[in-house]
């Protein structure tokens, strides 16, 4: 048995960073269905899920992804400005 699968919580931080190939995608969404109604996830993310398609590559993953964290979840949304993006030394132009 694996350290994911002996866990009760899984925190998965700062989704959007960093792109994810296609097939690094597919573990990952492994590890969300296999972890559903087993343990719990928290995930976050500064990317709307509009945008999640960018991130694994693949719009239809992205759904997907969405579709098996939200049913049964809680979305928290916080909102107003970000202190690390404001005074990122990296911004987007």
């Amino acid at each position: 048995m694996s350290e994911i699968q002996r866990c009760q919580l899984l925190v998965l931080d700062e989704w959007g960073y960093i792109p994810v190939d296609k097939v690094r995608s597919q573990l990952l969404f492994r590890v969300i269905a296999d972890s559903y109604e087993s343990r719990s996830l928290v995930i976050t993310t500064n990317l709307e899920f509009s945008k999640w398609g960018a991130i694994f590559t693949d719009d239809q993953m992205a759904a997907a992804m969405i579709d098996r964290l939200v049913h049964h979840g809680h979305l928290l949304v916080f909102e107003g400005e970000i202190y690390r993006i404001k005074h990122a030394l990296m911004k987007e132009r």
